[in-house]
This record gives structure tokens, C-alpha cells and sequence, in this order.
């Protein structure tokens, strides 16, 4: 059974910690980020998500949002699914969107990456 709770680090070295996992699937954690817009050092950001409970021999699937608290007006939306693979190496594969503020609805097609 894959567990989200506890500390991950991605391919860019950044961390995230998920402290709390209730029995509902809402989960709330920490994301430092080594990948910053403003090219600056790690930031610590708060993210809340929630996993979807698999059926029976699956995998949970979840989604997370994480507010870049402070260095960034921007927000990134992950989505993903957890894997353990038959060593017991826990592993998540996600897909994220970033939506950063723009000035205008004549910028909007730059907002998104």
C-alpha cells in the first residue's frame, strides 16, 4: 500500500512533506521549492490536497495545490498516482499546471505553463 504522508523529493531536489493524511483523503504539507520563477533560493509553500482511496490491488490517485507563498504571485495545480514497485520503492508520477497573475485578460494567454 502506497503511503502519501512523509517527506518526497523530486528529480530538481525539491521537498515536500505531507503531515497529515485523514481517514477522508484530505492532506495538507509543505512544498520547498529548489525551482523558483524569480531564479532566488528555496521557499517553503503551503499545499492542500486530497488522495482518492483505490479499490482493491490499486493505487491511490491525488491532487494538491500549492500557493507560492511569498516569493511568487502564482499557483500550481499537481495531480498524480502513487506506485510501489515490487522492491517497495514508493514512488508518485504527476503532472502539474502553473497559473501565474497577469495584468490584464490580454495577457491571459502567457498565464499558464
Amino acid at each position: 500500500q502506497c503511503q502519501l504522508s512523509g517527506l518526497w523529493r523530486n528529480e530538481q531536489d525539491s521537498l515536500m512533506e505531507i503531515s497529515t493524511l485523514r481517514d477522508n483523503g484530505d492532506f495538507q504539507g509543505k512544498y520547498l521549492t529548489r525551482v523558483t520563477l524569480s531564479g532566488g533560493c528555496a521557499h517553503v509553500s503551503p499545499l492542500k490536497g486530497i488522495q482518492q482511496q483505490p479499490g482493491e490491488g490499486g493505487w491511490p490517485t491525488f491532487a494538491f495545490t500549492v500557493r507560492w507563498d511569498k516569493f511568487s504571485n502564482a499557483t500550481t495545480a499537481f495531480t498524480g498516482q502513487c506506485f510501489v514497485d515490487s522492491g517497495g520503492k514508493e514512488t508518485l508520477t504527476t503532472m502539474w499546471l502553473l497559473r501565474e497573475a497577469v495584468g490584464s485578460l490580454k495577457e491571459d494567454w502567457k498565464a499558464t505553463r
